[in-house]
């Protein structure tokens, strides 16, 4: 006999994409909430997942418990199932390039996922396996091939390098729907800035989770660095009138 129940859970590894738990293309509007609610994004290359926990510790100590870990290391997928088992930890996978890694992420607790540009097959394997997507996006082109595939959340990447905060409004104008989040060159002496924008949902950065404080394990550096993120953020929100 069948058990329905048992086929309506997410597979095992390496048996191929789970279910479309929530059935849409575009991102969990809860995840994003919780995402706006702070407006920052850590953006994290960890060498040794042995530090990932000290790691989101540090961060929900500063106030944040979000981050999204990249697979530029080997560790990635270690390190993300370190952070989302720690209490309050909300952890995304980013720099993910292949259908392959999604299912790593995913199946590591990855909450959802980024990509610094639009990969129809990496979109298709994040939504086939029920996490919102956030593909990086540097032209009309590609937020067109965005809004196509169900998607009103990108990643602007590389923010300064494309032009920066004027180039985000430009962007802006014509694609009133889309929500952005400026990755690449975003930090403390840009941060308001980016803010200000109204059509950003956050940014990404690595000021917090800066390579030499990794290195050195300076934790109490990242929860410090992390709370003066957040006042930044406060301010700007203070200032543009939002609650």
């Amino acid at each position: 006999m069948t058990d329905v129940h048992h086929t309506e859970q997410t597979p095992v590894v390496g048996t191929g994409p789970g279910p479309d738990r929530s059935a849409r293309s575009a991102a969990d509007p809860d995840l994003a909430h919780v995402i706006a609610a702070k407006k920052i994004i850590p953006v994290v290359v960890l060498e040794d997942a042995a530090d990932a926990a000290d790691l989101a510790d540090a961060l929900v100590a500063g106030g944040l418990g979000c981050a999204e870990v990249t697979f530029r290391t080997a560790a990635a997928a270690a390190a993300i199932k370190a952070m989302a088992e720690r209490p309050g930890m909300l952890v995304g996978a980013g720099t993910v390039l292949t259908a392959a890694q999604v299912d790593r992420a995913v199946d590591a607790g990855a909450r959802f996922i980024v990509s610094p540009g639009f990969s129809p097959t990496v979109v298709a394997r994040a939504q086939a396996r029920g996490v919102p997507v956030f593909p990086g996006a540097a032209s009309p082109t590609e937020i067109m091939q965005a809004l196509d595939a169900g998607l009103d959340i990108v990643k602007f990447f590389p923010a300064e390098q494309l032009g920066g905060v004027p180039m985000l409004k430009a962007l802006s104008a014509p694609f009133g729907g889309v929500r952005f989040i400026p990755t690449g060159g975003v930090n403390t002496g840009n941060l308001a800035s980016y803010l200000g924008v109204k059509s950003v949902l956050a940014v990404g950065g690595t000021w917090m989770v800066a390579p030499e404080l990794l290195a050195a394990r300076d934790w109490d550096g990242v929860t410090a660095r992390t709370k003066a993120a957040l006042a930044v953020s406060a301010s700007s929100a203070s200032a543009s009138g939002v609650s």
